[in-house]
C-alpha cells in the first residue's frame, strides 16, 4: 500500500506563490505517473497537472505558464510550484498517482488526504 500525504498549502495573496510536496510512503512510484488535482467549493475535482516517471509534464490550461510540476524519483515526491496565485486557484489539493492516458492522469490507483490553498483578492 502507499501513503501520500500533502503539504505546503496555506493563505496568500493573489500574485503569491506556492510549492506543494507530496511525500509518499509505502513503495517505489516507479510504475506511477503522479499529478495534482483541486477540488473548489461546489465544484467537481479537475485536473491541474500531471508528470511520467520519465519526466513528462502535462499541464490544465488554466495553469500553463504559472504552474510547474516536478518530481524526485529517489525521494518518491512530486512537487507542484505554483506562481501568479489568483483567487479561482482556490481550492483543496490534491496528489495522486495514476496512469497517463491521452495526457491526462486517469486510472488513479492512490490519493492524497488533500491540502487547502487559497488565495485572497
Amino acid at each position: 500500500q502507499v501513503q501520500l500525504v500533502e503539504s505546503g498549502g496555506g493563505l496568500v495573496q493573489a500574485g503569491d506563490s506556492l510549492r506543494l510536496s507530496c511525500a509518499a510512503s509505502g513503495r517505489s512510484l516507479r510504475n506511477y505517473a503522479m499529478g495534482w488535482f483541486r477540488q473548489a467549493p461546489g465544484k467537481e475535482r479537475e485536473f491541474v497537472a500531471a508528470i511520467s516517471w520519465g519526466g513528462t509534464r502535462y499541464y490544465a490550461d488554466s495553469v500553463k505558464g504559472r504552474f510547474t510540476i516536478s518530481r524526485d524519483n529517489a525521494k518518491n515526491t512530486p512537487y507542484l510550484q505554483m506562481n501568479n496565485l489568483k483567487p479561482d486557484d482556490t481550492a483543496v489539493y490534491y496528489c495522486a498517482a495514476g496512469q497517463l492516458i491521452d495526457s491526462q492522469l486517469t486510472g488513479i490507483r492512490f490519493w492524497g488526504q488533500g491540502t487547502q490553498v487559497t488565495v485572497s483578492s
